[in-house]
């Protein structure tokens, strides 16, 4: 045998695997990640592990093949690909090209029969061979050459069948599990077999007759039973059933052994669809490196002390920080350009100098910047303010393409633009643990080309706004909402540090409780962290029957679990415990670590992240703090106003995303029902389920709201039916069921996809775009995507741009009327204030009547407000 390896995978049934063992995930544009994500652990696996010489990724061509000439029922009744499955495709086939992994699909034929043709050469050639997928039909490969590894659970766990394993396991031959499956069937691939014969059967048939055909040469010698009228009934379904198992080993592949050559992945190209997909733990973990690229030297001067002869009424203004958490990031230099004259300053010293302080408060003098938020924060933690901010390029990138995030430094923004004069952060500064500020020349001229960039894309990122008319959206709408962000982040958020380490400690012991009660329900004391110890306590000691297993035993996932509820009254206990833990490591401890000086967090919104429009916030992320549970609520006890004798306000949006909707649609039933003010989900439920509003129940108007909202975001019939806990079927009739009973909802999804497939976007009420080339693909998966995506996008979009003007109308009116009231938080499509008790009735009356009446729609806008001594009395 050769030193030759060679790895041959079934694509298609990896795909498969890695979606389902993943919770469904999706990127800031709303593509689905978790079968890519899976996918890409197991190709780095296989890589890593195996170190192939050669590899191939193989998939399936099409739905028929050869096989239903024999039996056209062949594979029949297997439900259709989830479409968050199949929008996936694309980009695992463009990531396996990133990894320089050759791929082929035959016409007619399986992946299996690919890879069984190719491991026959290679076995005559002499080299190893590896063949992985979750298909056991493989296992028939198997050979003293060739090893078959099998999904087991998850997406790493693997078991390897060799002729060995397999005789150890089944006491059959490799070729015997072709026999097996002519006796048995196979209900994934609709093989029949012989009905009533199960494996242990065929296998103790197997054993005394060898095959299929050996079973029948004995039919005669067989004792009268049900089982033998079965076999003689049946025959010619086994003969048909082992043909049909059988893969072919001579398919007319088109590739040679030597054109599966592998010499490893081009990382920029791997990292380029980690960036896109959001793949951030594994980005953190890549080893590759971004390398400098040589820049011509330019000129510039260093200044030691600022002058109002270095300023102009035009410049750009950068800080550059040396992380991206500005709040508490050192500034490491301060630059002022222009195209023909360059400054530049070390350290955070401008801000202590007034020259400097009255410059940056000067409106009149237009300063260009690259994040005007962040430097507003910066510039505020200095005790200055940014005033006069004419263009930011991260905002007016972002809007003129929402691919183009904040997750992107500026050198990759820039080269959206075609400008490449300026290197990545990485390449200068490094990453992790080796991350470090470089020589001052260097630091200088890295900061400067950074402004030179700002300097030279102010015209073109603006001309394309006025072109695609979104430059209303980016200076009236954006701009003005980054500095009230950047107001609000400066200003923080005060809380009680004392209130969260006492429900640390309360937390910790209901724990110890719970702690307590498992134990006594197990029998005896075990660790409840370890999944392993857990797994043995209940399926061996209580008996559980067992739903999943991992390679290190049983499976105690939450959805595992979840299942097994009502089965014993310790799974409830577990996963309160659950619960509870992690509302303990990550909000508690969390919100502690995030805790300022000033006894405040200082949230950092990320305005220009998601494709929607929408705010994220994080360090710390205010968003996610758990409601469902009352325990998680209590957590927002801790959030209090930072002056005495003020209270907080809260007011939010209801159903604003539904009254878009309406208002987009002009769905003559759903623009009434708001007009009326009724309750839209038992409205939905009674034109559903066909029945009156006294008729709707609780599980009918939930499944209603399920709908309802689901429509907004493009549900499908499988994850409708994840949400509801129902078969896809019944998801399917009530996504039907909807849509016919509002027609204009469904006519406003029809124009929407052809509005897009006409211009290649999609648009909000105020003409925020999202692009989607996809949607005249000749992909079916990538072209669904971007069907779901173009009726869902001007809704969530909307409303995101609502909320937006609210916030600055709000800002205004609270400067205008000279009110100390201030507004602190966004979540969702909810704003808090803190209010002293003497405005608090002014409040009441102007936050709703501004809210409301933000944007005007063909149906109310309706706002519910509270208020209380904490965040949490507000609800």
């Amino acid at each position: 045998m050769t030193n030759q390896k060679v790895v041959l995978v079934d694509g298609n049934s990896l795909a498969y695997r890695a979606f389902f063992a993943l919770p469904l995930l999706t990127n800031e544009q709303g593509i689905h990640t978790n079968a890519t994500y899976g996918f890409t652990i197991m190709l780095q696996k296989i890589v890593e592990e195996e170190k192939p010489t050669h590899m191939l990724i193989a998939w399936d061509a099409g739905k028929t093949t050869f096989r239903h000439a024999t039996f056209s029922e062949y594979k029949g009744g297997r439900q259709k690909t989830p479409p968050e499955l199949s929008e996936q495709f694309a980009y695992i086939r463009k990531l396996v090209e990133a990894y320089n992994i050759p791929q082929y699909e035959l016409d007619q034929y399986e992946a299996d029969d690919i890879i069984g043709t190719l491991s026959l050469q290679a076995e005559q050639a002499g080299y190893e061979t590896i063949i992985i997928s979750g298909d056991k039909d493989l296992t028939q490969l198997a050979s003293d050459s060739t090893t078959v590894q099998i999904t087991r659970k998850g997406i790493t766990d693997l078991e390897h069948y060799t002729p060995s394993h397999i005789q150890e396991k089944y006491g059959l031959t490799p070729l015997q599990i072709i026999d097996m499956k002519g006796l048995m069937g196979d209900a994934s691939d609709n093989i029949p077999g012989v009905p009533g014969v199960g494996e242990k059967t065929a296998i103790k048939l197997l054993a005394a007759h060898q095959s299929v055909e050996g079973v029948y040469q004995h039919i005669d010698e067989m004792k009268a039973s049900k089982m033998k009228e079965k076999l003689v009934a049946n025959e010619e379904l086994a003969y048909i059933s082992k043909q049909l198992a059988t893969i072919e080993r001579a398919a007319p592949v088109q590739i040679t052994l030597d054109s599966l050559a592998y010499s490893g992945p081009e990382m920029e190209a791997v990292h380029a669809i980690w960036q896109q997909l959001q793949f951030k733990t594994l980005l953190e973990k890549s080893s590759f490196e971004t390398e400098s690229k040589e820049l011509e030297a330019i000129n510039f001067e260093v200044v030691s002390e600022w002058t109002e002869a270095h300023f102009e009424e035009d410049m750009t203004l950068h800080i550059e920080l040396f992380s991206e958490h500005y709040h508490t990031a050192e500034v490491l230099a301060v630059v002022l350009s222009t195209d023909k004259k360059r400054y530049v300053m070390q350290g955070d010293s401008s801000f202590s100098q007034p020259a400097f302080k009255r410059y940056l408060e000067d409106v009149t003098k237009e300063k260009r910047c690259y994040d005007v938020k962040a430097f507003q924060a910066v510039s505020k933690r200095f005790g200055c303010e940014l005033k006069g901010a004419s263009f930011d390029l991260l905002l007016a990138a972002y809007i003129s393409d929402p691919s183009i995030s904040s997750s992107q430094d500026l050198a990759s923004l820039a080269k959206h633009f075609g400008y490449s004069e300026v290197d990545e952060d990485e390449a200068v500064y490094g990453k992790g643990a080796k991350k470090k500020a470089p020589a001052e020349d260097e630091l200088f001229h890295h900061a400067i080309r950074k402004a030179d960039a700002v300097w030279k894309l102010k015209s073109p990122v603006e001309d394309k706004l006025k072109e695609n008319k979104q430059y209303d959206l980016y200076h009236d709408l954006e701009l003005p909402l980054a500095s009230v962000l950047g107001e609000m982040e400066s200003f923080g958020v005060k809380v009680d540090r004392k209130t969260l380490e006492d429900m640390g400690v309360a937390l910790r012991g209901r724990l110890e409780q719970i702690e307590i009660r498992i134990h006594q329900m197990a029998g005896q004391e075990f660790n409840i962290n370890s999944p392993k110890q857990l797994g043995v306590i209940l399926f061996e000691k209580i008996g559980l029957t067992p739903i999943k297993k991992t390679k290190t035993g049983y499976s105690t996932a939450a959805d595992v679990l979840e299942k097994l509820q009502g089965e014993h009254e310790i799974i409830a206990e577990i996963l309160l415990y659950r619960q509870l833990m992690k509302l303990q490591s990550t909000y508690i401890e969390g919100l502690l670590k995030e805790i300022h000086e000033d006894g405040k967090v200082h949230t950092r919104y990320q305005q220009a992240l998601t494709s929607t429009g929408r705010l994220s916030s994080i360090n710390p992320n205010l968003q996610n703090i758990p409601i469902r549970i009352e325990e998680g609520r209590k957590i927002r006890q801790a959030f209090v106003p930072s002056e005495k004798d003020w209270v907080l306000f809260a007011a939010d949006y209801s159903q604003i995303e539904l009254r878009v909707m309406a208002h987009m649609s002009q769905d003559e039933k759903l623009v009434r029902a708001f007009q009326e003010d009724r309750d839209i989900h038992t409205q939905t439920a009674m034109d559903v389920f066909n029945v009156k509003a006294e008729d709707v129940d609780a599980n009918m108007r939930r499944a209603a709201k399920a709908v309802n909202f689901g429509i907004i975001y493009g549900i499908s019939d499988y994850g409708l039916s994840q949400s509801l806990t129902i078969t896809r079927k019944e998801a399917a009739t009530f996504i039907d069921n909807y849509l016919t009973s509002f027609p204009g909802v469904k006519q406003f999804m029809d124009d929407a996809i052809s509005e897009a497939k006409k211009h290649g976007f999609v648009t909000t009420l105020m003409n925020r775009r999202r692009y989607l080339p996809e949607i005249t693909s000749s992909n079916f998966n990538l072209r669904g995507f971007a069907e779901r995506t173009a009726m869902n996008t001007p809704i969530q979009g909307s409303a995101a741009d609502i909320i937006k003007k609210a916030m600055i109308d709000m800002d205004r009116e609270l400067e205008s009327r000279g009110l100390r009231t201030k507004m602190l938080l966004q979540v969702h499509d909810e704003l808090i204030f803190e209010v002293p008790l003497d405005e608090l009735e002014q409040i009441q009356q102007l936050v709703p009547q501004v809210m409301e009446h933000a944007v005007e729609l063909s149906v109310p806008l309706k706002v519910d407000y509270a208020h209380g001594s904490t965040w949490y009395e507000t609800k």
